[in-house]
């Protein structure tokens, strides 16, 4: 039995009285994402831009924020309405050799993914315990194999949930330790700037929140549930339930990230600090905070770095198996080569790479340059009334996603510029 049956059995023949109830049978999805955008990579970035520009970039958060509902509220759409997930989709409806163009550079992006959530893993057990990084790279890499073969959805739903609570949880406790100039945090979320030299920590924020696989893996989970399948009042009330889960863990999400960079600014920023690499930061974190603070950021690390890397290796499983036109599923071969290329391929680099920090801050750059092919994508199903029938995109919707489109690509362009003027000098 697949994965989509087994989840469309256990929803089958239940109808709580109270929608407030039915409501909670849907949240899972939404946080199943959320963990993609607090992970190491973000972690990275977060400690990047606080501690060299201070507040001043919380904008960047509260920016990606706001698109990432728009665009993980699309893809959850599509899944809701056509029963398939964006690579399914795509491989139905959009030209091959588009489509294959872009799902090919959508698993390499499950890689680069995959390469920052493992490295952070490895950091956290190397901060925690003295672990070598590349040993625990391996460990990493082979329990979440080993998790995701496993067929084990629920479980991993569970725990997740479980430690994006305790990710929120443990930066609240390190915000209570400093001292924060809220005002200034206010200005910095509403207020764009684009101090010098800011433009690669700018993208790689961005790269950190607005993930192309997060889309893809949020398609996956809500087809899986076949709700097309069930009538039109379903499937209204199912786009209601889906956006109030999409905002409710959005916005932890943007709490959480917010709190990284804020935790960063009061710290380093304030002391004039520059922090090259997440193992300085949780050194520099002790004698500032106390031994239970670097403890902590360490423990968060690591929970962060082992539940995206989980959500990483589905999202590649989930793309491998929608270009073969299947849903993903653990016991296909197809699924599991996409699981095996995505973790397996990180874990090739992390071996190899010598600048941990400096991997995690161009693997979020890499993710923001494939990300306007993803959204492209996503916006061509959507807006495409042979897939989505009545529910294709509204005027309105395809104004917010290609509005979305261009300052991604702007942002992307800025980055080449930026890029090439280091290189000349």
């Amino acid at each position: 039995m697949n994965l989509r049956t087994r989840i469309q059995k256990s929803f089958n023949g239940h109808t709580p009285r109270l929608q407030a109830l039915e409501l909670l049978k849907y949240i899972g999805p939404g946080f199943l994402v959320t963990v993609g955008f607090i992970d190491p990579g973000n972690w990275a970035s977060n400690v990047a831009a606080g501690s060299l520009y201070g507040y001043r970039l919380l904008w960047m958060v509260t920016l990606s924020t706001l698109m990432l509902i728009v665009l993980q509220h699309n893809a959850a759409h599509l899944g809701i309405v056509t029963g398939l997930c964006i690579s399914e989709a795509a491989t139905k409806f959009i030209r091959p050799w588009f489509a294959h163009l872009v799902l090919g550079s959508a698993v390499a992006a499950c890689i680069s993914t995959a390469l920052a959530e493992i490295m952070g893993a490895a950091i956290g057990l190397n901060l925690l315990f003295k672990l070598p990084l590349r040993i625990g790279a391996i460990l990493v890499s082979t329990a979440v194999i080993w998790l995701l073969l496993s067929n084990g959805y629920r479980r991993i739903e569970k725990l997740i949930i479980a430690f994006v609570s305790l990710i929120g949880l443990s930066f609240l406790y390190e915000l209570s330790l400093v001292r924060i100039p809220w005002a200034e945090v206010a200005t910095g979320w509403v207020t764009p700037a684009i101090p010098l030299g800011s433009i690669p920590v700018i993208m790689s924020v961005l790269g950190a929140v607005v993930m192309p696989h997060n889309l893809f893996l949020h398609s996956e989970i809500i087809q899986s549930r076949q709700l097309n399948q069930k009538g039109t009042d379903v499937i209204e009330k199912q786009l209601r339930f889906e956006f109030v889960d999409t905002l409710n863990s959005m916005v932890v999400g943007w709490a959480i990230n917010s709190s990284m960079i804020i935790l960063a600014a009061a710290t380093f920023f304030a002391s004039r600090t520059t922090v090259t690499e997440l193992g300085q930061a949780q050194a520099m974190l002790r004698p500032m905070l106390g031994q239970a603070a670097a403890i902590v950021f360490g423990g968060a690390l690591l929970m962060a770095g082992l539940s995206s890397s989980v959500t990483a290796g589905m999202a590649g499983g989930s793309i491998v198996a929608g270009m073969s036109g299947e849903p993903y599923d653990p016991s296909d071969n197809h699924t599991r080569l996409g699981i095996m290329i995505t973790l397996l391929g990180a874990l090739l680099i992390a071996l190899v790479i010598t600048n941990p920090f400096k991997g995690l801050i161009f693997s979020q750059i890499a993710l923001s340059i494939q990300l306007p092919w993803t959204i492209i994508l996503q916006i061509l199903l959507t807006s495409n009334p042979r897939v989505m029938g009545k529910y294709v995109n509204t005027i309105l919707d395809r104004v917010l996603l290609w509005t979305t489109t261009v300052v991604v690509s702007g942002l992307n362009v800025l980055l080449l510029v930026d890029t090439l003027r280091n290189l000349l000098r």
